[in-house]
């Protein structure tokens, strides 16, 4: 916990004199009640129990000090109570804010195999709620504990000036609460953490059905994902009982100890106006007391629930933060200058994990410039990992990876991807106008510019035909555009960066024959004079490459031309027949 809070005021820090402020003037805000009492006091002792005043003297004493009263109460706290809650809320959000804003920078660092091992909806949990939650830190924790604490002292100052041994009375209970509330507070943390945990597995499942509910209703599956949605919902609800339980506890201990200390205050403060040792108005204002000081004990206890919850946020906040960069610029990576697209692999090893399976093991090629090259082979072979090695999504176990002889891991990583133009099967669109999806290749690029990608990537005529044309919404991951126009789109960002290299990973697989012969036409003329690397499932489709090489099991097979690889009716002739034979059917 300790670690946790240290690193979240660093966020906090760049506010410090605009906390203090908010202090300051909430403990103006707070104090301004406190007189209330002490002016119970004077109206019942100083007024109506004098015995030199007459009626009339009375009257006009009480409207002096009512008066003064509502002035204070109706010109100085608006303002105060206003500009308290601004400051307060701009504070907490300005940090919430920052702290996101880290985070997704963070996020965007972290190499695909965290996201391949992460759900998204426990990100998103991590990224909303949690931050959210550690809001409670900045309101309570930084704040209104310490205007609890400030109400506090001033109202026993204000005490202790009138009565001391009456004063310790009124205190006597302040230790057992000390300990309860120390007692309560570290489960409740422990089972705080549990809670959120629970909950964010609620999030992710929701997450990924929601994303897949076509599959859900298409193999009608309703009922057997609510029984499992129910199980995850109920591990949640038997986390939320458990808090819930000693939460209980902690409130049921806490209130009993504060509400016994106003009887111990009543009984005292009465046996001694009994006995004239202290006057009504004494009593009646420690009685009003003794609320202005348990009231802000009962809210620290409130605080330490929610203080709980922020703590155990902030643990897996800081959790994430603290996830390394798998692929990092080394100190001092050089910019890559435009490249002529030379690549070369040498003795590439690779696995996902550290000790885990070998992907890939041996891998040795070159890829001349402007060179179109297919690596073709049966799923899971190593195809994809090799083309996802050359933008640096990942790195290499062993060997290395070379673009016009630079070590891609001596180069800066931004400088390499933004000479590299990537086509994946698996289309990503963005919930905004098609023109916004297209912008992407080029971000200050002209609607000329845009238009002329469009018609190079065959997209521009289904375009035009949207409801709003360019600026027609996609819908999420574009929900609202077949696999073909989504495709299309997809290229014409390519087409508008116009990268000296270009990736295609399986870009057509998943496609109808018309989409199919409307987008191999298009990466065909985006493929024009780059070096140009193909994965592909249809071997049809990539018969013109200079090289194909044959992935199998992690090695490098074969290599050779379409003739070359059928004359050696090896693992490519096999597959290439196969596949003749299936589409003859």
């Amino acid at each position: 916990m300790g670690d946790s809070i240290k690193r979240y005021m660093k966020f906090v820090k760049p506010y410090n004199w605009l906390i203090i402020l908010t202090i300051l003037i909430g403990i103006v805000k707070f104090a301004i009640p406190l007189f209330i009492p002490l002016l119970m006091k004077i109206v019942i002792d100083d007024i109506i129990g004098s015995d030199t005043l007459t009626k009339a003297e009375m009257t006009r004493q009480l409207f002096y000090w009512l008066g003064g009263t509502v002035l204070v109460f109706f010109i100085i706290r608006p303002p105060v109570e206003y500009y308290r809650q601004y400051y307060a809320q701009y504070v907490s959000n300005k940090i919430l804010y920052d702290i996101r804003k880290e985070l997704y920078s963070h996020l965007q660092k972290l190499s695909l195999s965290y996201y391949s091992n992460t759900r998204a909806g426990e990100i998103i949990s991590r990224v909303i709620n949690d931050v959210e939650q550690t809001k409670n830190f900045v309101m309570i924790g930084l704040m209104n504990v310490w205007l609890d604490l400030a109400t506090i002292i001033i109202a026993v100052v204000i005490m202790l000036t009138m009565d001391v041994p009456l004063t310790l009375v009124t205190l006597l209970a302040f230790p057992f609460y000390a300990y309860s509330v120390k007692h309560f507070f570290g489960k409740l943390r422990e089972l705080t953490g549990k809670r959120s945990q629970a909950l964010a597995d609620v999030q992710s499942y929701l997450h990924e059905r929601v994303s897949g509910v076509s599959v859900i209703k298409s193999f009608a599956l309703e009922d057997e994902e609510q029984q499992r949605f129910d199980k995850t919902n109920g591990n949640f609800l038997d986390k939320a009982i458990d808090h819930t339980k000693w939460n209980a506890k902690a409130f049921a201990v806490v209130n009993t100890i504060t509400d016994v200390a106003p009887l111990l205050v009543l009984a005292y403060a009465g046996y001694q106006v009994i006995n004239n040792d202290l006057s009504v108005g004494t009593m009646v204002a420690f009685i009003a007391y003794i609320d202005r000081v348990y009231n802000p004990l009962r809210r620290l206890v409130n605080a330490s629930t929610s203080l709980t919850q922020s703590f155990a946020s902030m643990d897996r906040v800081f959790d994430l933060m603290e996830q390394e960069y798998d692929v990092t610029n080394k100190s001092g990576a050089t910019q890559l200058p435009p490249i002529e697209g030379e690549i070369e692999f040498n003795n590439v090893s690779f696995t996902y994990e550290q000790d885990g399976e070998s992907i890939l093991d041996g891998i040795n090629f070159t890829v001349k410039p402007g060179e179109t090259v297919a690596f073709v082979g049966m799923s899971g072979g190593g195809k994809s990992t090799i083309v996802g090695l050359i933008p640096r999504f990942y790195d290499v176990a062993g060997g290395t990876v070379r673009i016009d002889g630079y070590d891609l891991r001596d180069v800066n990583i931004k400088s390499l991807r933004e000479q590299i133009g990537i086509v994946l099967q698996d289309t990503i669109l963005f919930s905004d106008s098609v023109k916004s999806n297209i912008l992407m290749g080029k971000s200050d690029a002209t609607d000329e510019e845009v238009i002329a990608a469009a018609k190079a990537a065959n997209a521009h005529e289904f375009i035009e035909g949207l409801p709003l044309g360019y600026d027609t919404k996609v819908g999420e991951r574009g929900v609202k555009l077949s696999g073909g126009q989504k495709q299309r789109i997809a290229i014409a960002r390519v087409f508008l960066k116009n990268p000296p290299l270009l990736i295609l990973d399986e870009a057509t697989s998943a496609l109808d024959l018309e989409s199919e012969a409307l987008i191999q036409e298009s990466l065909e003329r985006l493929a024009h004079e780059r070096t140009t690397l193909i994965v592909a499932h249809r071997l049809s489709t990539i018969t013109h490459a200079d090289k194909i090489f044959v992935i199998d099991s992690g090695q490098l097979k074969e290599t050779g031309t379409h003739e070359q690889l059928m004359k050696l009716q090896g693992i490519y002739y096999g597959l290439f027949q196969v596949q003749v034979l299936g589409n003859s059917k």
